[in-house]
């Protein structure tokens, strides 16, 4: 199916050209695949009891899937010099779309937060979009300013204030999570880069002692932290998320307990279809799935940085750069999601790319994927050319 939509090579005087990453499109399946199964039963019982409609989220889930691998394809037949261009029009729009997220009458409030924009049916998140606006601009400054980067202002300071204000943004959302994986992404994108390792490490220093203040100051995130610390010690109230999905854990054992025969997912695991996909994976497929999932998302980081080197030989630096953030996007969204379902961190609103039920993190996810198959494409287009 997948060659009779976009065959995966070409003929080039006799020889065969691979058109598009069989890894990438491969692990995108895969994922896209679990986790449509995964929500539809992590979600049976809630949207039964909340929608009176069992397969409410699982049909949601699948249209944006669907629009999803639209986009996808859509994007890998666009062009990476046209990407390039677009970076500061994309960051301004992500900007644009945060302030509006911030407005009473637009907004739609969640569980105490104010994340989405409403548009009639459907409530778009721009944070999602936000991460990758971000990745976008920033590899095309890093190439602008290429010779510039060891110095202070312009490799640090500059894109160090832009990160605030977005950063402040996502924070009267509030979006801790978004913040985090954004700035991880940032922040590793310009040391790839080329700044000065000093200046990288002074800015880490402030990031991490910024985020332990806004921890402190906030009663709601210093009870996330103390909670993730010990989880059992108030497993009813402040703890309770975590000590369900540590049981989600230890039920699934080696190979779970069977699609749909989850436990938690019946209303002891909030957020069982979203931010915790995760962990009723772990119980219904075991330890193996999850094992496997952490091998998908590691084969996509390793793909990318293999892409980016190839990229960056065949003399297309704006490309390699783009590769690399959105190889360390995909790395630290997934590593803190599952990491925050395995009680490693402390639990924030953040979703699994592919897998987790959520629109706007879905269509982003794929946008991402299909820049990041275009990256290759064109990569190994001009490699061919030279041989």
């Amino acid at each position: 199916m997948i060659d009779a939509i976009m065959p995966d090579s070409v003929r080039t005087a006799g020889r065969a050209l691979q058109v598009w990453d069989r890894w990438l499109l491969g692990c995108t399946f895969v994922l896209l695949a679990l986790g449509v199964t995964m929500v539809y039963s992590a979600s049976i019982a809630y949207a039964e009891r909340e929608m009176q409609n069992s397969a409410y989220y699982l049909i949601r889930h699948v249209s944006f899937a669907i629009l999803g691998l639209v986009l996808m394809v859509f994007v890998m037949h666009t062009r990476i010099r046209w990407w390039e261009k677009s970076g500061p029009f994309l960051l301004l729009l992500g900007i644009a779309s945060l302030c509006l997220v911030l407005v009473p009458g637009i907004n739609a409030h969640v569980n105490g937060s104010s994340r989405w924009i409403r548009l009639g049916i459907v409530n778009i998140q721009p944070s999602e979009f936000m991460k990758l606006f971000m990745v976008v601009y920033l590899a095309g400054y890093l190439v602008r300013k290429q010779e510039a980067l060891r110095n202070f202002t312009q490799g640090i300071v500059m894109v160090s204030l832009v990160v605030a204000v977005i950063g402040t943004l996502l924070l009267l959302e509030p979006d801790m999570g978004t913040l985090v994986v954004m700035t991880v992404t940032v922040f590793a994108m310009l040391f790839l880069g080329g700044v000065r390792f000093w200046h990288f490490m002074l800015v880490l220093a402030v990031g991490l002692g910024g985020m332990a203040v806004l921890a402190v100051i906030s009663p709601y995130r210093m009870g996330r932290v103390t909670s993730f610390l010990d989880p059992w010690a108030d497993p009813f109230n402040s703890g309770f998320q975590l000590v369900q999905a540590l049981i989600a854990f230890g039920r699934g054992e080696l190979f779970g307990v069977g699609v749909g025969a989850s436990v938690q997912k019946l209303f002891y695991l909030p957020a069982a279809h979203t931010d915790f996909v995760f962990a009723v994976l772990a119980e219904e497929l075991g330890l193996m799935a999850v094992l496997g999932v952490i091998v998908l998302f590691g084969i996509i980081f390793a793909r990318a940085f293999v892409i980016a080197h190839q990229a960056e030989a065949a003399g297309q630096l704006y490309s390699a750069r783009l590769a690399q953030g959105l190889g360390l996007l995909f790395a630290s969204q997934a590593m803190i999601n599952m990491g925050v379902n395995m009680g490693l961190m402390p639990t924030k609103g953040l979703t699994l790319p592919f897998l987790s039920y959520g629109g706007s993190s879905l269509l982003a996810s794929c946008m991402a994927m299909g820049l990041l198959l275009l990256i290759g494409r064109e990569a190994r287009a001009a490699a061919w050319g030279r041989t």
